[in-house]
């Protein structure tokens, strides 16, 4: 091992040591950055012009406590929006821009991101880029006919859209342009624009402009020129051609003829169109003239164009034409224009200088006369429209028209309406008014009740039809008039009417609303003025049907009741409808409380008959009481007595007694003494005692015959079982009881 080597060695080993040592101090602090400072710089300056090289520079400056110069982002912003993004440990970092452009200008700034916590940003700076770089001219061809169009492309291929551009035609050697069409391009930097080669154009040029928005600003470019075009004309300007030349006399056969010459180079020929004033006397689309042909009358007379007529293209002459006339326009004049029928009618025509000549008069197309007067006894079928016809050669004149109205008389007018339905108040009603003879038009004008209600005007014979609503019994006429001089015709007068529907229903006392009983009671129904018959119906509560009904031809109704009693209390109420009504809509009146209270002496005797009623009740209700009380004691004793017997068998009768059979009388029943004696035995005897019955039939007098005719009874006689003396005793006694009887 060589001495250098090791000293070598020596040396790494002393590099990595003091690597070592110095990592291991910076672990023991933490990294510290801060951006002092960011700013732009923009080279070489702030405004340059279009096409010059642009640089922009981003300078920031970071303090750090590392050796090393940290890493950061800078970031380029053109109106807000990121164009550019870098990461670098430089301090400067630049953008360049070649051949700067409108499009570039802007503001621009910068952004400086350090450890991703820490950023910075430059104030913004306003680039401008001055001038639009000269557009580019192209044409679609270099030669034009008359009519066809040239397609104009004007472009900027540096810049981008939008682009606004102005392209101007030119005629050569003149200074100002012959038209101009502006156009804004907002997607392409380019635009084509079609423009008409026209008549007057013989060497044209175009010329464009660029003009591109920059911020507040507008930038324009200088003008360019396109290559000349050379303008080839399609056809000729018209020419007239007049026959006969010199004087042309009325008679005499006028031939107008227009022509021009084409070129080789148009495929189809233009219209030639010959015009007098503004009516097309002829034309033609086929060849290269144009002919008017027509004998020569003063009308004639005038001034004639040729125009010509091809896409675009319009080429026009004009010519004056003198036609002397023959003789002057014959004159038709009438005895009266407007006259009624039957008067006389009188036309005549003549010709200043009365020159021999043919005549005719003429109503419309029908000739009338084949003389210069005509005269008849006037009808409406006279009415027209006259004029007359006046020749001497060829030559043939009209004259002026006269219009001729013949007025025929009306008829009475006749004045009628639907009567087939009855009129109703309020609903409308159509009124006619014709007059079947008379010229037309006719006014017809409609009375109400003597004053004028509406004018209408007709143009035939038929009705005028007029329309009312009339709220009460009315009289209708019609005037009718047209143009004959007689006075206006009146119809017949026309009697209207009208049924007044009932629709106002109200009920109401004729007396008191409180009666007393046994008085009367009247109530009145009543409408408004409702024409009759009106029928009438009362209700009670809400029964459905009526109580009373009638039928009136006045506007109220009564019912009354003579003797009131609490049975015709309640509430009341009435409809009525007459035939304008429906009877399921009938109108409702108000309703009505009906009180009946009972006089005082009613009052008195109901009180002593209720009082005599209830003393009554009780009196029977307390005999009954007694007589049942009574017959429930002697039922048990009835139901236990034996069927022995106590009579012998030689059915020995007992006497009754007087005062039991007095009793029988008075409808007292044998049964009652029995249980009284029942009673007094029970209360000296034991209960405990037997007790037998005996049968005994007792004779009595029949109450039909008196003493006299007897009757048998049975009588009922109760034994008591005891000891037996005490029943031997009770034997005796009863035998002793029955021979004293």
């Amino acid at each position: 091992m060589t001495p250098g080597w090791v000293r070598g060695g020596k040396m790494m080993w002393l590099g990595v040591l003091l690597a070592f040592l110095l990592c291991s101090s910076l672990e023991g602090q933490e990294n510290s950055l801060t951006i002092n400072s960011v700013h732009m710089v923009i080279l070489p300056e702030l405004v340059v012009s279009n096409g010059e090289n642009l640089t922009l520079q981003c300078i920031v400056d970071i303090s750090t406590n590392l050796r090393v110069q940290p890493q950061h982002r800078m970031l380029f912003y053109k109106d807000d929006v990121l164009f550019h993004n870098v990461t670098t440990t430089e301090s400067t970092e630049s953008f360049p821009i070649p051949h700067a452009r409108v499009y570039n200008a802007g503001m621009y700034k910068c952004r400086v991101i350090l450890d991703n916590k820490k950023e910075r940003a430059t104030s913004e700076y306003q680039v401008w880029v001055k001038g639009v770089p000269q557009p580019r001219v192209t044409l679609d061809k270099k030669e034009a006919i008359e009519g066809g169009v040239v397609l104009v492309n004007c472009s900027v291929p540096e810049e981008r859209p939008p682009i606004h551009f102005t392209i101007e035609k030119f005629e050569l050697n003149v200074k100002d342009g012959k038209q101009k069409r502006e156009k804004t391009s907002h997607y392409q930097n380019f635009v084509t624009l079609e423009f008409p080669v026209e008549e007057q154009d013989k060497v044209i040029y175009f010329q464009c402009q660029a003009s591109i928005v920059s911020g507040i600003h507008v930038e324009t470019s200088e003008a360019s020129k396109s290559d000349l075009v050379t303008v080839t004309e399609s056809f000729s300007t018209p020419k007239f051609h007049i026959s006969p030349e010199g004087q042309i006399t009325e008679g005499d056969q006028l031939l107008i003829k227009c022509t021009i010459q084409v070129t080789h180079l148009t495929q189809a020929y233009p219209e030639i169109i010959i015009q007098k004033d503004k009516q097309i006397v002829a034309n033609n689309q086929h060849s290269s003239e144009a002919v008017y042909s027509v004998m020569a009358l003063v009308e004639h007379h005038g001034n004639y164009t040729c125009k010509v007529e091809a896409s675009r293209i319009s080429k026009t002459s004009s010519i004056m034409v003198n036609v002397t006339e023959l003789f002057a326009k014959p004159q038709l004049e009438s005895s009266a224009h407007h006259l009624d029928q039957g008067e006389s009618l009188s036309l005549w025509c003549s010709i200043p200088g009365n020159p021999a000549a043919n005549y005719s008069i003429q109503k419309g197309d029908m000739v009338v006369s084949q003389t210069q007067n005509f005269t008849t006894v006037a009808s409406e079928w006279d009415s027209g429209i006259y004029s007359c016809i006046a020749g001497i050669g060829k030559v043939v004149k009209k004259s002026n028209l006269v219009q001729v109205a013949v007025c025929e008389m009306l008829s009475k007018p006749r004045i009628f309406h639907d009567s087939s339905s009855e009129v109703i108040k309020g609903q409308t009603i159509q009124i006619s008014c014709q007059s079947v003879n008379g010229t037309s038009p006719i006014s017809y004008q409609l009375l109400k009740a003597g004053s004028l209600l509406e004018t209408q005007y007709k143009d035939s014979n038929k009705p005028a039809i007029f329309k009312d609503k009339p709220t009460k019994n009315v009289a209708y006429q019609c005037i009718a008039d047209n143009c004959h001089s007689h006075t206006e015709m009146a119809s017949e007068v026309l009697q209207v009417k009208v049924i007044a529907p009932v629709d106002e229903v109200k009920l109401s006392f004729l007396l008191n609303e409180v009666v007393e009983s046994g008085k009367s009671i009247e109530l009145q129904c009543s409408v408004n003025e409702a024409s009759g018959p009106i029928t009438y119906k009362f209700y009670r509560g809400e029964e459905s049907k009526p109580f009373y009904q009638t039928f009136s031809n006045h506007t109220q109704a009564v019912w009354r009741k003579a003797e009131a009693s609490k049975e015709q209390e309640g509430q009341y109420h009435c409809i009525a409808y007459n035939r304008a009504n429906l009877p399921t809509l009938a109108p409702r009146s108000n309703a009505l409380t009906v009180r009946v209270f009972f006089a005082p002496w009613k009052k008195g005797l109901i009180a002593v008959v209720i009082i005599a009623a209830i003393i009554a009740a009780l009196i029977f209700a307390a005999k009954c009481y007694v007589l049942r009380k009574a017959k429930a004691k002697q039922m048990p004793v009835e139901m236990s007595r034996p069927a022995v017997p106590l009579l012998n068998s030689n059915n020995e009768k007992l006497m009754s007694d007087p005062g039991a059979e007095a009793n029988r009388h008075y409808g007292y029943n044998d049964d009652v003494g029995n249980h009284a004696v029942k009673s007094i035995n029970e209360n000296k005897e034991p209960l405990t005692l037997d007790v037998e019955y005996t049968e005994v039939e007792v004779a009595s007098p029949e109450p039909h015959r008196g003493l006299e005719a007897k009757g048998t009874e049975t009588v009922y006689s109760e034994i008591r079982k005891t000891d037996p003396d005490f029943l031997e005793n009770r034997y005796s006694r009863t035998e002793g009881s029955l021979d004293s009887v």
